[in-house]
């Protein structure tokens, strides 16, 4: 596909050359000008196919998700260190600029898991928490205020700078505890969570991500819940894309949302299945029946489900709200 003379693709292109001439990617006018223009330039909806572009945009493409993510870690990282100035960080919450982001993702994403799972979980693993556990913190404060919540970093000084944002607060003192380690190296303690997140940046490309989902397959309990973010459309120039029919093997897909608004990222919600397969079994044949079988997941008809008709965060139109996959796609 030649996608040079699309508008959308030479203006990314176009502001990836000037991203990746900066001398670094910490906190500063021209960081933020320029990692702002692009939000704003992905941000809107887009029927854009990301798998579909030429190599070399696949390229930049690749180089910018790892420029946002190493971007994302240094603001994260900034912010981290001035909340931990304070005597009270989390009362300050608000001086990170994308914090109204994140009440709006945390509120998504309690609304889909309270409609998957109604149980309150007692244990909440959340993979990839970084300096600042926002995600964590809000759900944990606003939404889920009885669950301890495990955060898993391979970074010893984000764990210790975001443990310093919570150990002054009573109550997340005791519910927030940080794992410095790799979670491809955690295997049976992953049978504790009823409820694993998965954030964005972990994985940066398809290949460790899927690796990352299979270890999660091979060791949570069937029956527990993966939350996992993604991106659709033009907003997949920023994060990694999460293809819920081959990349998710040994869960079931339950629901996949692709809000429209200020809120970036997709959010994927998926059950552990009875039944793990193989590493490395990534398609399998359509059963004509009973729908897309993944190994010995099935999907509902129509080869994944159509979303229900529900709007968690009062969007109006701001939602795509639909899962569905035609076997053309699947063949």
């Amino acid at each position: 596909m030649c996608c040079h003379g699309d508008a959308l693709v030479q203006r990314v292109c176009q502001l990836y050359e000037q991203i990746s001439s900066l001398e670094s990617l910490k906190p500063s006018q021209d960081v933020n000008t320029l990692f702002t223009q692009l939000v704003l330039t992905c941000m809107p909806p887009n029927p854009i196919d990301v798998t579909k572009l030429c190599r070399s945009v696949q390229e930049i493409r690749s180089n910018l998700i790892r420029l946002c993510g190493e971007a994302e870690g240094l603001l994260e990282s900034h912010f981290s260190t001035i909340l931990g100035s304070y005597e009270y960080p989390l009362h300050h919450l608000d001086i990170f600029p994308y914090y109204s982001n994140y009440l709006k993702l945390s509120k998504l994403e309690h609304s889909i898991l309270t409609q998957h799972f109604p149980h309150v979980p007692s244990k909440i693993a959340f993979v990839g928490s970084g300096p600042l556990p926002l995600t964590s913190i809000v759900l944990a404060s606003k939404h889920l205020t009885t669950t301890s919540f495990h955060n898993y970093d391979i970074d010893p000084l984000a764990n210790s700078k975001a443990l310093g944002l919570v150990a002054s607060d009573p109550d997340l003192s005791k519910r927030m505890v940080f794992h410095t380690t790799d979670i491809m190296d955690v295997t049976s303690d992953l049978k504790e969570y009823e409820v694993v997140f998965l954030a964005a940046l972990v994985g940066m490309d398809r290949s460790a991500k899927v690796k990352i989902i299979e270890h999660l397959a091979e060791n949570m309990n069937p029956g527990a819940i993966l939350m996992l973010r993604s991106a659709h459309g033009a907003r997949a120039f920023l994060y990694p894309v999460i293809d819920p029919c081959d990349d998710l093997i040994g869960f079931e897909v339950l629901s996949v949302f692709h809000p429209t608004d200020e809120v970036i990222n997709s959010v994927v919600i998926a059950r552990r299945s009875s039944y793990a397969p193989p590493a490395g079994i990534h398609s399998s044949p359509l059963d004509q029946k009973s729908g897309f079988n993944v190994g010995s997941v099935k999907l509902p008809n129509k080869c994944c489900s159509e979303v229900e008709a529900f709007n968690p965060l009062n969007h109006g139109n701001n939602m795509i709200e639909e899962l569905v996959f035609d076997q053309e796609q699947l063949s």
